[in-house]
């Protein structure tokens, strides 16, 4: 177990205290009660329908029950609820106020709470109630040991004012933003603990199997951290933070991460998590694709803490938890950090130049595969990502484009064009953009006078084409430049007729993509794709008698469509729709192709991507 964080002294009554017990494991309940100790005659509480970083209205007031009022032993009546996610209580100012309610926890994500036997989680915008009008005050969260669990450690990344060793106790907050801004996981987790730049890093891991390697995971995370705070200091001497947190639930199937000031909360597959090698193997290790995955991930977090938690959209400078926060900067602050995490890794030496060309290539074909790219920019997709981002459906691809993935790309872009005509960097623009916006809110126009300053002309034109406008990026040009060529592979049957399928209990069709063939044909989402006729001009017949034989076969996958066609052009596919049974003439297309990034000049590339000495 890693050592208690250091215990403050006690300061006097604070103004909101805040105890949050483990209730019923079996029923999955926390069990809150909240003092106020100066409350207002007509005192507001609300509760957060949204977690910054996560922007989608998740009405967390629907797992609230129970709300109780009381000043001394005088039991409250008068609670009127105003709207959703917001009461009032009518009391005496002179005297504290104390709530009880019970929190429901049982949504097993980095967003909101969980609560069972094996572990509890909660982030403060799912618990805490806030308190209008105090929310710059001293804020106290009380977490004691429960005698229900045995043996169970508590992290947290709050300031510890009196704990035990196993980490419950009371922690102290200066204001709401950073009680809620710091999520709690509890349990029989693993612990280990590193120092990067002198600054004290914790990673506890909830979930993992046996054979987890911890001690590879340590060296591999305590590596992303010292790039990142090396990457920043030439404009930030020491990282905003004294310590910092990493909460790391392994499960069968997830994966996510949500960022806070200090910490981050982790979901990933068991599976992803490095194993220990057997005893006498010498082989060198070799990281699987899904901890390759998971170690971006930690990075995309990490960094972060520097891009959206302090220098963040104007829009985001004081958070407003009861309704949307709108903005069109995420392209900014999620796909630069997408361009950054896999980059940083690069330059970590946990990745090669190899490697590195081939994540970059699948963020390239996830983005040119989209017919969606052409119909939203990035600032849109950036300002929408209330209703689409985080609501997809099935016509998500033909509508809307990822913040993160063209994001990513149109950081690419700024970096190869600064690289090449202008002896500058985008690191340099980032670091620039820190010290112009002290390191706070920052608005559009902050970007392009960074790039200004840094390269001495405007990027104005770029912005547009690239940000707010809808067409291709110039990706392969700024690519060959910095010695990687673009080549072409044949495409997957299924974007080749536009679609992207499910093979699981049959053929079904998930999504059909926008001016592909079996949008043509007439197919929509949710077909089952049970077979196919190919239909051949029968040669044994007499040409004024022509009929035409015709070749049935039962489909199980999307594969079998060439199997079975042969050399048709033309099928007829017989769809299950609403149980109804349909023959549709489908014309099948010319091949497609993908990109493939191949490296041409290893000096060039280098110039990109090597670590520097």
């Amino acid at each position: 177990m890693a050592p208690a964080p250091p215990v403050l002294a006690v300061q006097s009554v604070p103004s909101v205290n805040y105890r949050v017990e483990i209730g019923n494991l079996h029923s999955h309940t926390f069990s809150v009660t909240l003092t106020i100790a100066h409350p207002a005659a007509q005192q507001r509480v609300s509760l957060p329908v949204w977690i910054p970083g996560s922007y989608l209205v998740r009405e967390f007031s629907k797992n609230l029950s129970g709300l109780q009022a009381r000043q001394g032993t005088r039991k409250l009546a008068a609670i009127q609820q105003h709207d959703k996610c917001t009461w009032q209580i009518e009391c005496t100012p002179a005297k504290p106020l104390v709530l009880h309610y019970d929190i429901y926890a049982f949504d097993n994500s980095v967003r909101t709470a969980w609560l069972d036997a094996s572990r509890g989680f909660f982030n403060g915008t799912s618990v805490c109630l806030r308190v209008e009008g105090q929310e710059k005050t001293q804020h106290v969260l009380e977490l004691p040991p429960s005698k229900t669990v045995n043996g169970w450690q508590l992290a947290c990344s709050l300031q510890a004012q009196k704990i035990n060793r196993q980490g419950f106790g009371t922690y102290a907050a200066s204001s709401y933003d950073e009680l809620v801004d710091c999520p709690v996981e509890m349990g029989l987790f693993w612990s280990g603990s590193f120092t990067a730049c002198g600054v004290p890093h914790r990673f506890v891991v909830a979930g993992s199997l046996p054979g987890f390697d911890g001690q590879r995971l340590l060296d591999d995370v305590q590596k992303i951290c010292t790039e990142q705070i090396r990457f920043w200091q030439t404009s930030v001497k020491k990282p905003p933070f004294k310590n910092y947190l990493f909460m790391l639930n392994a499960v069968d199937d997830g994966y996510g991460g949500l960022e806070h000031r200090n910490s981050t909360a982790l979901i990933c597959k068991r599976q992803d998590l490095p194993r220990l090698q057997a005893a006498g193997d010498t082989k060198t290790f070799k990281p699987s694709e899904g901890y390759t995955t998971l170690r971006g991930l930690i990075s995309h977090e990490y960094f972060h803490a520097w891009n959206v938690k302090r220098l963040r959209p104007a829009e985001f400078e004081n958070y407003q938890y009861e309704r949307e926060n709108y903005t069109e900067l995420l392209w900014f602050f999620e796909g630069f950090t997408s361009y950054y995490d896999d980059l940083l890794l690069r330059r970590a030496g946990l990745l090669d130049n190899e490697g590195y060309l081939k994540l970059l290539n699948k963020t390239i074909n996830q983005v040119v595969q989209t017919p969606g790219r052409l119909v939203q920019s990035v600032a849109e997709a950036s300002f929408d990502a209330w209703v689409k981002y985080y609501r997809q459906d099935e016509n998500t691809p033909n509508a809307t484009v990822s913040y993160y993935t063209k994001g990513s790309l149109v950081a690419l872009c700024f970096d190869l064009t600064l690289r090449a005509n202008h002896a500058a960097t985008l690191d340099d623009v980032m670091r620039a953009l820190w010290v112009n916006c002290k390191g706070g809110p920052m608005r559009e126009a902050d970007f392009l006078e960074a790039l200004r300053e840094v390269a001495g002309r405007s990027f104005a034109p770029e912005l547009a084409s690239w940000v707010h406008g809808k067409s291709d990026l110039p990706l392969e040009s700024l690519l060959k430049q910095h010695g990687v060529s673009v080549l072409e592979d044949p495409a997957q049957l299924a974007h080749r007729l536009g679609a992207r399928v499910s093979e699981t209990n049959g053929l079904h069709i998930k999504i059909v993509l926008r001016g592909g063939a079996l949008e043509k044909a007439g197919f929509t989402a949710g077909d089952e794709w049970l077979g196919i006729e190919a239909v051949k001009p029968s040669k044994r017949l007499e040409p004024a008698s022509k009929t035409a034989q015709s070749s049935s076969w039962r489909m199980s996958r999307l594969d079998d469509v060439l199997l079975y066609a042969g050399h048709a052009k033309k099928v007829i596919a017989l769809v299950s729709r609403d149980k109804r049974l349909l023959r549709l003439e489908l014309t099948l297309p010319p091949p497609l192709t993908t990109w493939r990034l191949m490296a041409q000049d290893a000096a060039k590339i280098d110039r990109w991507l090597a670590p520097k000495s």
